[in-house]
């Protein structure tokens, strides 16, 4: 273990984290509220960044066990400072609820403890959403984008942070291809932000809701969320763009250098859009006749399909209060999530594919053992090493929804509260079924069990490994 390279970066991670707040404390300044809850969280990550950054690497090399450390110790330290300016506000004064919140802002998770939302102050709503852009891309992929870290190697850090079961450069080196990932964050953002200033909102609830958007996080500045506008513009603008970061960011690049069309090609964009397409006909068929019409059956299936499918979590309906149909077409939804080196939560539609091209691929060979031929995706052969670590990951992720059931069964609620709580958190999405549906929270929870949802929200976000390999103790030998 490299452990001068890891301190460097967790240096310039929580400087970078200091730097973030500075714009919730513009805005606490801007709404003549308090800046001392984020000025007191500022100077201890200075501090500790400046002393973290001064241990200067022998070696700039990054290498994958010194990447997954990286990421893992720097989403736990975000989230660890993080959580204080709504302790020191008063907004959350329990720490372990203000952490809950921290890390479903920084996971894009959206889960929330809050009971009244419009009652926490605008500094604070302002970081609460605001987390969720700095989480969506990932902090140290913005690191790699703007400060000359570490050479190639820092790939390794962008495979552990960016969501999808592989991650590949847009460009020859790691940097620019974080840069070009960003610039395209960024874009998309602005364009969100501009489209919700035609609809009516004003800056501050066009901006935060861009960047809760763009990070498919779910947060928003009212308590009945985005259905509080009321306002079908705004849905339709928000849902399109749940869409648009449900995609791959790399067909955003092939559209950027002329080659838009090529994005169809995309066998994972292809399902990914007929999902959608399927699972909004069929909701809107089933509540149409409760919502007013077929029309009106459109407007809420396709927000609320684009919503969970891309795990941002919004919501302009009850959809608890949907029928069995309507809500268990969702709740598999939470499962899949939408496409690789997206924003979004989930198994990913890539890892579906292939989980589903291997059971035909196992079913063929016990009927025509002589014939079967390799399992393709993308219009590539899929090796056995990527078809084995996508059955694992499967694996891993059931196992842990399992235990954590196991776990929120001790505070006595019913078993689909347990369930889809637990699996909304680990695939990022916030709501989910009865007492955590989208009109309820996470507050009534115990803190074990808090404790126990903040640990699903951080493993599905950073895809399970980077988390559990702090916990091996064979990482952390010097050799």
């Amino acid at each position: 273990m490299n452990y001068r390279i890891v301190s460097n970066i967790l240096g310039k991670v929580l400087l970078a984290e200091a730097i973030l707040l500075l714009l919730p404390m513009v805005a606490a300044l801007v709404y003549r509220e308090s800046p001392m809850p984020f000025l007191w969280t500022i100077l201890p990550l200075v501090a500790l960044g400046l002393g973290l950054n001064s241990v200067k690497p022998k070696s700039g090399d990054l290498f994958a066990r010194e990447g997954f450390v990286t990421v893992g110790l720097s989403w736990l330290l975000m989230s660890a400072f993080g959580a204080l300016p709504f302790v020191l506000s008063g907004d959350i004064p329990h720490y372990v609820d203000a952490l809950f919140e921290t890390v479903s802002g920084f996971t894009t998770t959206g889960a929330s403890i809050l009971s009244d939302v419009e009652a926490v102050s605008r500094g604070c709503t302002f970081w609460r959403l605001f987390t969720h852009w700095v989480g969506g891309m990932g902090v140290l992929v913005f690191i790699a984008a703007i400060l000359p870290v570490s050479g190639d190697h820092y790939i390794h850090v962008m495979r552990a942070e960016v969501p999808g079961p592989t991650v590949s450069k847009l460009v020859p080196r790691a940097r620019k291809t974080a840069r070009i990932l960003y610039l395209i964050y960024f874009g998309l953002t602005a364009l969100e932000t501009v489209f919700l200033l035609f609809g009516g909102m004003d800056f501050y609830d066009a901006f935060l809701h861009a960047c809760a958007t763009a990070g498919t996080g779910g947060f928003s500045t009212l308590g009945a969320s985005i259905g509080g506008f009321n306002s079908v513009y705004i849905e339709m603008v928000i849902a399109t763009f749940m869409l648009l970061f449900g995609c791959n960011f790399n067909l955003f690049y092939l559209i950027l250098i002329g080659q838009g069309l090529t994005i169809f090609k995309s066998e994972e964009l292809r399902v990914y859009l007929a999902i959608i397409g399927a699972a909004v006909l069929a909701i809107a068929l089933n509540i149409m006749h409760s919502v007013g019409g077929f029309a009106e059956g459109l407007r809420y299936a396709y927000f609320q399909v684009t919503t969970i499918i891309s795990t941002t979590g919004f919501s302009t309906a009850d959809f608890d209060q949907w029928p069995e149909l309507s809500r268990w077409i969702l709740v598999l939804l939470m499962f899949m999530g939408a496409c690789a080196g997206s924003t979004a939560g989930g198994l990913k539609v890539s890892r579906v594919i292939i989980l589903f091209k291997s059971y035909l691929y196992e079913l063929k060979q016990l009927i025509l053992p002589t014939r079967v031929k390799r399992i393709w995706f993308e219009n590539k052969a899929v090796s056995d090493q990527t078809v084995r670590s996508v059955l694992v990951y499967f694996e891993v992720y059931l196992t842990i929804i399992g235990l954590s059931v196991l776990v929120l069964t001790l505070d006595g609620h019913d078993l689909a509260t347990n369930f889809t709580a637990s699996l909304a958190c680990i695939s990022n999405i916030g709501p989910g079924l009865n007492a955590v549906g989208p009109m309820g929270n996470y507050g009534f929870f115990s803190v074990l069990s808090k404790l126990v949802l903040i640990f699903e929200m951080l493993l599905g976000r950073l895809e399970i490994f980077p988390v559990l390999f702090l916990f091996a103790p064979s990482v952390w030998r010097r050799h």
